[in-house]
């Protein structure tokens, strides 16, 4: 049997202000590609299909589409809530929905029903909310979900898991799950079946010859540039490879004064790319969005790091005395790292002036 191993869809998401819409779109075409070109049997998706509970109504749509497609390519799908989903949502009408080739497993009591494909069983647990089902911690709640699994599951079997599992890399991108400063569960309450296919983690990585996270599709963070997004393509008791999902755009951060990032031929190369730009100027330039975004036109993030700059030791509530406009540009230097000029402090005095009149 030949499964594809993808999670984190997150469909519905963006990338700071830049819709995704068009490269989740792209992805389901490579996904079902995949399905097409590798006679993948199963497609197992390891929660998160969703970015919010109550998505907008372009990523139902969407993810209703690509559960159509990939079963006309010929291939099951196996889906489990992650922490993003609402269960509820995500489940409704999964028992009848299972007759059309696609299986949503959303709940906590039957973790240990599985999906059976062609003889192989699929044991689902999905994002499991350790307080919504009477228990303290992570650790609990899936000792007690896979105890149950454990007990009805042959050696070869598939399990789906959204969780993190200590050793997995995070990124900025996931959303914390810790209860009571604990968020990560151990190797080993899901070692040891034929294949498990985690979810959560948006990096792909391997934990065990037989564990792994496939990662999100798309980057959905600048923590995530450099990894390379896709799925495992798994064939079960014999080899996994790793196929990359197609870049829309990619992620850069750059970093220097504003004059530099305009005129430098170093820049060159990420002129087309997502950008997050760390402004080094002594002070903040005048329209530096605008005048960035005139050869980089995807500046996502913009900051402001003075080279150079010396941060007064004293804080700034304790540096609040004095006339409006002292006490203004005090607040300026705390900002900006450098004093106001006496053309700024005219204009202050007549901005605190022109308030007192209108008065």
């Amino acid at each position: 049997m030949r499964l594809l191993h993808t999670s984190d869809w997150h469909l519905g998401r963006s990338l700071h202000r830049a819709s995704l819409a068009a490269a989740q779109e792209a992805f389901v075409d490579h996904l079902v590609a995949v399905v097409a070109s590798e006679s993948v049997d199963v497609v197992v998706v390891s929660g998160d299909v969703y970015d919010r509970a109550v998505p907008p109504l372009e990523a139902v749509e969407l993810c209703s589409s690509a559960f159509s497609r990939l079963r006309a390519a010929g291939a099951r799908v196996v889906v489990i809530s992650g922490n993003h989903d609402s269960a509820r949502r995500l489940g409704f009408g999964s028992s009848l929905i299972d007759a059309s080739g696609v299986y949503l497993r959303t709940c906590f009591d039957t973790v240990e029903v599985p999906v059976v494909i062609d003889g192989v069983p699929f044991f689902a647990v999905p994002y499991l909310e350790p307080s919504a089902h009477g228990f303290s911690s992570h650790v609990s709640v899936l000792s007690d979900a896979l105890t149950r699994v454990r007990a009805a599951a042959p050696p070869s079997s598939v399990l789906l898991a959204h969780c993190w599992v200590a050793g997995g890399e995070a990124s900025e991108s996931e959303r914390d799950i810790a209860v009571g400063g604990v968020s990560r569960v151990p190797v080993s309450l899901l070692d040891g079946f034929g294949y498990g296919a985690l979810g959560h983690l948006h990096g792909a990585q391997v934990l065990t010859d037989s564990l792994r996270y496939s990662g999100s599709p798309l980057a959905y963070s600048f923590s995530e540039a450099a990894q390379v997004k896709g799925c495992w393509l798994v064939e079960l008791g014999g080899p996994v490879e790793f196929v990359a999902a197609p870049v829309p755009r990619r992620l850069s951060t750059v970093r220097g004064s504003l004059e530099s990032l305009l005129c430098s031929a170093e820049f060159a190369g990420v002129e087309r790319d997502w950008l997050s730009v760390t402004l080094t100027d002594p002070a903040r330039p005048e329209q530096a969005m605008e005048r960035l975004t005139a050869r980089f036109p995807h500046v996502l993030v913009l900051s402001f790091e003075p080279a150079g700059v010396a941060r007064s030791p004293v804080s700034y509530t304790s540096r609040v005395t004095g006339t409006d406009v002292e006490v203004a540009g005090t607040f300026v230097e705390h900002v900006r790292g450098t004093s106001v000029t006496a053309s700024e402090s005219a204009l202050l005095a007549e901005a605190f002036e022109a308030v007192r009149v209108a008065r």
